[in-house]
C-alpha cells in the first residue's frame, strides 16, 4: 500500500508539474509544423510578378525529398532553381519574365519530427481569374503501403530494443546464472538484429515516405542521399550501429558463460546508453517546445519499457519453466518484481510528462486520431498494470519481496495462546517454508507474465503508430470565446463590451458570434456594426465578416472563411449612438 501511494503522488506531481511547464514554456509551435504565413498570400492580386515566393512555418524545416515549386497555369515550372531552407523559413526563387496569370505554389516539407507537410495556393498577377489549387494539384500525400509498412518497422526496433537491452539487464541484475543459458543469447541477439533491420527498414522507407512514392523508390539514390543528410537519417544510422557494438560488447560475455566484470559491463553500457537515445531522439521529442527536456524524458521512457518487457520476455521464457532449480527461481523472482516495480515507476511519470506535452488539452484527447490512439494506449497499459499487479501479488504472498535465505523463504503465522483471565494473546511464530513448495504452482504467475506479454507487444504496436502520427496539439484549434471592453476612437473607455466568438478558430469555414452589452451588462442594439479580420503577417486584410442579425445585440457571421493558419486579429466596431463609436478585438491563431 505505501509504494501504491508512492506512485499515486508521483503521477499526481507529474501531471501537475507537466501542466505548470506547458503554461510557463507555451509558444505558437507545437510538435508538428505547419504553414504560419506567405508572401505573397494566398489570394493576393499584384500589379507585378515577384522575385520570389517566402512560405514561414511554426518550426524549423527541411526540405530534403521534398519539394517548394511555383507552376504556371498550364503545369509548367516557373521558379528559379532549388528553394532554399533556412530554419522555418522556405523561400523559392522566381524566373524575372513572368507573364500576368495565375500561379500556384506547392510544397512539400519536413517538420523536425520527420513527418511530410504538403500543400498549396495561388495567388494572380494581372486581372487573370484566381485559379483554384484543387484544380491543379493531384498528387497523392503518403503512398499507403509505405504508410502500412512503416509502423512495422517501428515496431521491429522498439521491440528488439525490449529484447536487446532488457533481457540483458534482468541477468545482470536479477538472474546472474541466466548468462551461461544459450536462450537468453538467442533472444538478445534476435532483439539487437530486430534494431539494426528496422532501423535500416526505416531509413530506406523514409525518403519515398517524405517525396510521396511509393516502394519502387526505395533504393532511389537521390532519395537515400536526402535522408542520410538528414538528422533523421543520421540517428536511425547511429541507432544501428549502437546495436552492433552492443552486440560485438555482449558476444564477449556470451563466450564466458558466466556474469560480466565490471570493466566489461561499463563497455557494454557506452553502446547500450546510445541505443536508448537513439530511439528517443527521433519524431516528436525533438519537435515542438522544449526538446533539451522532452528528449531525455523520452529516453528514460524507453529504458524502462526496455527493462520491464524484456525482463518479462526472459522471465517467461527463462525463469519460469521445467528444469529450473526452484531456489533460483525464488531468488530471481523478487528481484524482478523489485526492478520492475522502479521501471513501472518510470514508464507512468515519463507517460504523463510526454502525453501533456503532444495533447496539451482534453479536447485534443477525444477530437483527434492522435488522442484516440493515446486513449487506447493508455486503456491498454492500465490492463498491462492489472495483469502486473496480479504477478507482483503472487511473488510477495510465495515467495516475499524481503532478503531471504537460500534455502528457503519466511513466511509468518499467528499464534493464540490462553492468558489468565481468558484472554487470548497473540504469539508470532517464524516458519519457514521450502521454496519447492513456494515455486510448486506457478500456473497463475506463469498465465499473468504471458499476458503482460501479449499486452506489452500490442502496446509496442500502438506506439510504433503514435510515432507516425502528427501530435493532437498541432490538429486541433482552439475556440475564441472572449468579453471585451469597447474603446474609443481616441483609445478611451466607452460604455459596454462585446462578447466574441469564433469557432473552431481554423483555416476554412467558422461561425462568428457577438454579443453587444451595454454598460449594465445586458444586450442592446447598436446603430451599426461592422466585424473584420486582418492577418498582418502575411498583409491579408481587413476582410468584412457578412454578420446576420439573430436577436437583440446578437449577431451571427456563418459565411466567415479564415483563408490560411496565422495569427489573426477580429476587430468589432460598433456605432453606440449617431456620436459614439467604439471597438474592441482580439488576436487568436487560426490552424
Amino acid at each position: 500500500m505505501r509504494r501504491l501511494f508512492v506512485v499515486v503522488m508521483l503521477v499526481v506531481g507529474a501531471v501537475t508539474g507537466g501542466v505548470l511547464l506547458d503554461v510557463v514554456a507555451a509558444r505558437p509551435a507545437s510538435a508538428h509544423a505547419t504553414l504560419a504565413s506567405t508572401t505573397p498570400a494566398d489570394g493576393a492580386r499584384l500589379s507585378a510578378a515577384p522575385s520570389q515566393v517566402r512560405l514561414e512555418f511554426t518550426e524549423a524545416v527541411e526540405l530534403g525529398a521534398g519539394y517548394a515549386r511555383v507552376l504556371a497555369p498550364g503545369g509548367e515550372r516557373v521558379d528559379a532553381g532549388r528553394a532554399e531552407v533556412n530554419g522555418a523559413v522556405v523561400t523559392i526563387p522566381l524566373r524575372g519574365d513572368l507573364p500576368d496569370a495565375s500561379y500556384l505554389v506547392t510544397y512539400r516539407v519536413l517538420s523536425e519530427d520527420s513527418h511530410p507537410i504538403s500543400g498549396a495556393y495561388a495567388f494572380v498577377v494581372g486581372d487573370g481569374e484566381l485559379v483554384a489549387p484543387s484544380s491543379v494539384t493531384g498528387e497523392q500525400d503518403v503512398d499507403l503501403v509505405v504508410a502500412g509498412v512503416l509502423p512495422t518497422a517501428r515496431w521491429l526496433g522498439f521491440a528488439g530494443v525490449a529484447l536487446g537491452l532488457g533481457v540483458p539487464v534482468f541477468l545482470l541484475v536479477c538472474w546472474p546464472t541466466g548468462w551461461a543459458v544459450p536462450l537468453m543469447r538467442r533472444l538478445t541477439s534476435t532483439g539487437l538484429a530486430a534494431v539494426v533491420f528496422g532501423g535500416l527498414l526505416t531509413f530506406l522507407l523514409q525518403g519515398p515516405y517524405a517525396a510521396g512514392t511509393g516502394l519502387g523508390s526505395l533504393l532511389d539514390y537521390s532519395l537515400l542521399a536526402a535522408t542520410t543528410s538528414s538528422a533523421f537519417g543520421i540517428t536511425l544510422l547511429m541507432r544501428a550501429l549502437c546495436a552492433l557494438l552492443l552486440a560485438a560488447a555482449l558476444a564477449v560475455i556470451w563466450r564466458r558463460g558466466t556474469p560480466p566484470s565490471a570493466a566489461l559491463i561499463t563497455v557494454a553500457a557506452l553502446p547500450a546508453a546510445g541505443l536508448v537515445l537513439t530511439t528517443a531522439a527521433v519524431g516528436h521529442p525533438v519537435a515542438g517546445p522544449l526538446p533539451a527536456l522532452a528528449v531525455p524524458i523520452t529516453a528514460v521512457h524507453v529504458a524502462g519499457m526496455a527493462v520491464w518487457l524484456g525482463g518479462l520476455t526472459a522471465l517467461l521464457t527463462g525463469v519460469v519453466r521445467p528444469g529450473v532449480p526452484p531456489v533460483a527461481m525464488a531468488a530471481a523472482l523478487p528481484r524482478y518484481s523489485r526492478l520492475a516495480f522502479g521501471a513501472v515507476v518510470a514508464l507512468v511519470v515519463t507517460g504523463v510528462l510526454q502525453s501533456v506535452r503532444e495533447v496539451g488539452s482534453p479536447v485534443a484527447l477525444v477530437t483527434t486520431t492522435y488522442g484516440w490512439l493515446l486513449v487506447a494506449k493508455l486503456a491498454l497499459v492500465l490492463l498491462l498494470l492489472a495483469a502486473a499487479g496480479i504477478s507482483r501479488a503472487w511473488v510477495q504472498q510465495h515467495l516475499g519481496v524481503s532478503r531471504n535465505r537460500p534455502g528457503g523463504s519466511r513466511v509468518t503465522a499467528h499464534a493464540f495462546a490462553a492468558e489468565a483471565g481468558g484472554a487470548v494473546a497473540p504469539h508470532t511464530v517464524a516458519t519457514r517454508r521450502p521454496v519447492e513448495a513456494a515455486t510448486a504452482d506457478l500456473g497463475t504467475f506463469r498465465r499473468s507474465v504471458l499476458g503482460e506479454v501479449a499486452i506489452g507487444a500490442v502496446v509496442l504496436a500502438l506506439s510504433a503508430v503514435l510515432v507516425g502520427t502528427p501530435p493532437a496539439r498541432s490538429q486541433v484549434a482552439e475556440p475564441v470565446d472572449v468579453t471585451l471592453p469597447l474603446q474609443g476612437e481616441d483609445g478611451s473607455s466607452a460604455a459596454g463590451s462585446v462578447q466574441i466568438t469564433v469557432d473552431p478558430a481554423a483555416t476554412g469555414p467558422n461561425t462568428l458570434m457577438v454579443y453587444v452589452f451595454d454598460e449594465a451588462g445586458q444586450l442592446t442594439e447598436p446603430q451599426g456594426i461592422r466585424v473584420t479580420l486582418t492577418e498582418a503577417a502575411q498583409e491579408i486584410g481587413p476582410l468584412e465578416v457578412d454578420l446576420v442579425p439573430s436577436g437583440p445585440g446578437h449577431y451571427v457571421g456563418d459565411e466567415l472563411s479564415i483563408p490560411t493558419s496565422g495569427e489573426w486579429t477580429v476587430t468589432v466596431s460598433v456605432r453606440l449612438d449617431e456620436f459614439t463609436a467604439a471597438t474592441a478585438s482580439t488576436d487568436f491563431a487560426a490552424r
